[in-house]
């Protein structure tokens, strides 16, 4: 199957950007190791500010990598099969 009979050209840029930055790729690790964390989670585990792990995992989101659960005044996030499949390829890299 060609590429491009798979996704639009955006949404392809779209899932691209979701996981192109060293950030995401670290959010995407440690959501792999420990699904269902909160945002304040998230930015302590890596030590970063809580609007730069918001808008990191908004745009994961945008990509269609992240999935919320929402469990009253807390969102838990974790990886949808799509981001799985990403951290595989990634992990084949050398």
């Amino acid at each position: 199957m060609n590429v491009s009979d798979m996704k639009t050209k955006k949404e392809l840029e779209r899932i691209l950007k979701g996981c192109a930055n060293h950030r995401r790729v670290e959010i995407l690790l440690l959501l792999g190791e420990e699904p269902e964390l909160t945002l304040d989670q998230i930015a302590s585990s890596l030590d970063i500010d809580f609007r730069v792990a918001s808008e990191h995992i908004r745009r994961m989101g945008a990509g269609g990598l992240v999935i919320k659960r929402y469990q009253g005044r807390h969102v838990h996030h974790a990886l949808t099969r799509r981001a799985k499949n990403i951290l595989t390829f990634l992990g084949k890299l050398e």
